[in-house]
Parts: C-alpha cells; sequence; structure tokens
C-alpha cells in the first residue's frame, strides 16, 4: 500500500480541483462593480472589504486588496499593477461575436484600447479592468481553427 503523500501526487489533479484566477486590485468595490456590472460576472461572497469571489464564464476569480508578505509567502508582496502597459498576465475570453460583445461591453461603459481589429483568423480587441489588468476579447474565425496562423 502506498503513503497518503505517493496517493496524492498520483491523483493530482484530482476531479474537485478548480482553477481560481486572483486579480490584486486597489479598491475591492470598485473592481466588483467593474466585473459584476460591465462584464456580467455573478457575485458567489465578499470577505470584510478585502476580497470578493465572483463566478465568471465558469471559472472563479477572487479580487484581492494588496499585502505584505505572511508567513506562508514569505518574500510576497501583493500589488496591483504598477504600470499597465507592462502585462506578466491578461485574461482572455472566448467570445463567438468580437465585434457584438465589444458594443454590448461599450454600452456598458467599458473603455477599449482600440476597437476589434481583425486579422484574418481571429478578431480581437483589448480592455483593462480599473487597476489595469488586461482583458481580451478573442473571437477565433474557421481559418484559424483549420490551421492557418497569422
Amino acid at each position: 500500500m502506498t503513503d497518503p503523500a505517493q496517493r496524492a501526487a498520483s491523483s493530482f489533479p484530482d476531479p474537485d480541483v478548480a482553477l481560481t484566477q486572483i486579480l490584486v486590485v486597489s479598491d475591492v468595490v470598485r473592481s466588483r462593480d467593474f466585473w459584476t456590472e460591465v462584464l456580467g460576472a455573478e457575485l458567489y461572497r465578499e470577505y470584510g472589504g478585502t476580497s470578493v469571489v465572483l463566478r465568471f464564464a465558469g471559472a472563479w476569480l477572487l479580487l484581492v486588496t494588496g499585502g505584505d508578505p505572511t508567513e506562508d509567502k514569505p518574500s510576497v508582496t501583493l500589488a496591483p499593477p504598477a504600470d499597465p502597459d507592462r502585462v506578466s498576465a491578461a485574461i482572455t475570453l472566448r467570445v463567438g461575436d468580437c465585434r457584438g460583445a465589444y458594443d454590448v461591453l461599450v454600452g456598458r461603459g467599458a473603455q477599449f484600447l482600440t476597437p476589434p481589429h481583425d486579422w484574418g483568423g481571429e478578431v480581437r480587441c483589448f480592455l483593462r479592468d480599473p487597476d489595469g489588468h488586461l482583458i481580451e476579447l478573442s473571437e477565433a474565425r474557421a481559418e484559424a481553427e483549420s490551421g492557418s496562423t497569422r
């Protein structure tokens, strides 16, 4: 018989594992309102004014305010993006109609970097949340799905 650590290692990820994207924000209420009112996320839970759990497009999104290192992450400070033009991570939302989604979100107050751009195999555009996290809307076209590249 194997020990618990070996069993856990051989079954990871088990069916109960869920992925949650964490975004560090400067104002959790402002960010919550953006994600729920503009993008249509579902509010799941709020914790003491410092974090919000959202359900969005089948995934979990956790909005948290910044914080100093802790015992389990002793050298890590959480902070919103210092420069929204320097990106190390982004969220992509695959949509069926990029231009249609763009129009809906502009109507809800979203501000995009540019209108949707047609790359042939993909139509895409980008917006930012209130703290500058980059969000991409992407519509795949048939030629992209059949293997062509841009």
